[in-house]
Formats: structure tokens, C-alpha cells, sequence
């Protein structure tokens, strides 16, 4: 059962760099023992805000507050009591994962008599053993992203901030990297996380959606699926998408098109309608007056990426969820 208390609270945060305002008004609360997943595409806004929650980038306006301590005013004040994964891989090449986490041990001051304690259990929390010695360039790109988080957590910190973990990872090492977050979570630490696959929102506790600056949608998964999607979610699957798609857009101007909005999801299409049944028989009187196949048609329950999309579609025209 999770507890209620606050970990993270932002309130109004705004980064402005010169004219550019890359983060604007963004405030959200984040729970002791949650998973909260910060989701958006590259350059909306994610990595300037956790930036900013570890101190290392100070607000232009707004307040934020972290384990009840304000930020960057007393940051060293909790810097024992967080954890920092950052996008880019930190750790040492040339150096065995020992002898890494042996390094970040004395980094975070842990004592000599605990330090093999602390790291046996790293390694094992982590899946490592049997690859203590082995030199961390060597690692795939799976493992070493292990290493990093092994690293992150040796001092046990209650907060753990990971800024795009996954990113490059192949989908089985992502599988595992998740489940290690949820090993932490029972152990009672806080993760806020930021990545832009939309399929890891799926495992977050709560999430917010951020694109541009703002933050569009937050919530829990249920939440912001079952609130925000207006109609029905259409999957088609076809030999031929991108010219369906193509073909759907150049009749939007015809009445019975006027209302779709396609869009790729993997090799089929989603398309988001409010008349289902009638968009059903449109689309394949228009495939086949193309020549084209389609397998199937069929009403799905809508994605968190079809929620994302359709929110940052509300966006550009002007619409607000919020």
C-alpha cells in the first residue's frame, strides 16, 4: 500500500534560457513508494525539470520541494538521501563493475566495513553476479544500464531520479530493467523517472504528459485514459498503412473523412472516431476503391500513446485537457 505522504512537489516551475521558455508553469506532487513516470518527446521539457529537482539548474520562477526540503536552497542537505541515473552512461569503462561501484561506494562516503556488504547486495538486487570482474565495456548496452542503477542505489537513497534509463535499451532489457524498479519500489524508495516510450507509462503508479514546456494530462494510467479519449480507438491492420494513411488525410475534406485522424502504431493504424460504425465502412469502401487490402478493422481500447497523441494534436490547435 502506498503511502500518501509527499516526496516531490513542484509549484509554478518556469526555466526560461534567454528567450526560450523550456519549462512553463509545471506543478505536480509525487508519493513515497510511487513509480511517476515524466513522459514527452525529446525536447519537450523533461530533462530541464528533474534538472532542476536535483539542484543542478535553478528555476527562473516557481517552488519545489524535495523529501520536504526546498531546492536548490538546501540541496546539500538531502544529497545523501537521493539518487541520480542520468542519460548518458557515467560510470568508468576501463574499470571491472567492482571496482565501479567499489568507486561510487567511497564517492557517497559509505563505510569500508559495510562497503562489500552494500555491493554483494547491489549486484545481486541487479542481476549481476558472475559479472563482478568483468570489465564494464564489455557489458551490452542492457547490463550496463544495470550497473548504472546498481551505482544509483548502493547508498540506498529514499528518492531515485532517472532521467531516460532505457534509452537505446532493447525491449527484453527494458522488461528487466522494470522489474528491478518495482524490487526498489517494494523496498520502499520513490522513483521518478522520465522517458519518452510510451509503453513504460503503462508500469507507472501515476505520470504526467509533458510537451512543449507544459505539462498536458497527469494522473494514473486508468485516469487519463478513461478522461481524456472522446470516442472510440479503430486498429487496421493492412499490407499497405502508409498509403491508406495518405489516402485518409487527402479526403479529410470530403464529410465523411473530415472528422479522422490516422496514425502509425508499429505496422497498423489507429484511428481515433466518434462514429465508429460509419468510419468502419468508409475506410474500406475507400481501400477498396484503391486497391487496397485490409485484414481487419476493429474497436480497441485506446493506448497511452493514442491518449498522447491526441492530446498533443488538442495542443497544437489550441485545446486544453487540463
Amino acid at each position: 500500500m502506498m503511502d500518501n505522504r509527499i516526496t516531490i512537489q513542484t509549484s509554478g516551475l518556469v526555466k526560461r534560457f534567454g528567450d526560450f521558455t523550456a519549462v512553463n508553469q509545471v506543478s505536480f506532487t509525487v508519493k513515497k513508494g510511487e513509480i511517476f513516470g515524466f513522459l514527452g518527446p525529446n525536447g519537450s521539457g523533461k530533462t530541464t525539470t528533474i534538472r532542476m529537482m536535483l539542484g543542478l539548474l535553478p528555476p527562473t520562477e516557481g517552488a519545489i520541494e524535495v523529501l520536504g526540503t526546498p531546492v536548490p536552497d538546501q540541496i546539500t542537505a538531502i544529497l545523501p538521501r537521493i539518487g541520480y541515473m542520468s542519460q548518458q552512461f557515467s560510470l568508468y569503462n576501463d574499470l571491472t563493475v567492482f571496482q565501479n561501484l567499489e568507486f561510487y561506494g567511497q564517492a557517497y562516503g559509505l563505510p569500508g566495513d559495510t562497503m562489500m556488504v552494500v555491493i554483494q547486495e547491489a549486484v545481486k538486487l541487479s542481476g549481476l553476479t558472475g559479472y563482478e570482474n568483468t570489465p564494464t565495456k564489455d557489458l551490452s548496452g542492457g547490463w550496463r544500464q544495470r550497473l548504472a542503477l546498481s551505482a544509483a542505489i548502493l547508498h540506498r537513497p529514499e528518492v531515485l531520479f532517472l532521467d531516460e534509463p532505457t534509452a537505446g535499451v532493447d525491449p527484453i532489457s527494458r522488461r528487466a530493467f522494470w522489474d528491478l524498479l518495482y524490487k526498489l519500489v517494494a523496498e520502499g524508495i520513490t522513483v521518478f523517472i522520465t522517458t519518452h516510450y510510451m509503453d513504460e507509462a503503462e508500469h507507472c503508479h501515476r505520470l504526467a504528459f509533458i510537451q512543449h514546456g507544459k505539462i498536458i494530462a497527469q494522473g494514473t494510467p486508468t485516469d487519463i485514459k478513461g478522461k481524456s479519449m472522446i470516442g472510440e480507438v479503430l486498429e487496421i491492420d493492412t499490407t499497405q498503412p502508409e498509403d491508406l494513411i495518405k489516402m485518409i488525410y487527402e479526403a479529410r475534406d470530403t464529410g465523411d473523412a473530415r472528422s479522422l485522424n490516422a496514425e502509425l502504431y508499429g505496422s497498423l493504424i489507429h484511428i481515433n472516431t466518434t462514429q465508429p460504425k460509419k468510419h468502419i465502412k468508409y475506410i474500406h469502401s475507400l481501400a477498396k476503391s484503391k486497391g487496397i487490402r485490409i485484414t481487419s478493422i476493429s474497436e480497441i481500447e485506446p493506448s497511452l500513446e493514442d491518449v498522447f497523441i491526441a492530446y498533443m494534436r488538442d495542443s497544437k490547435i489550441g485545446g486544453n485537457h487540463e
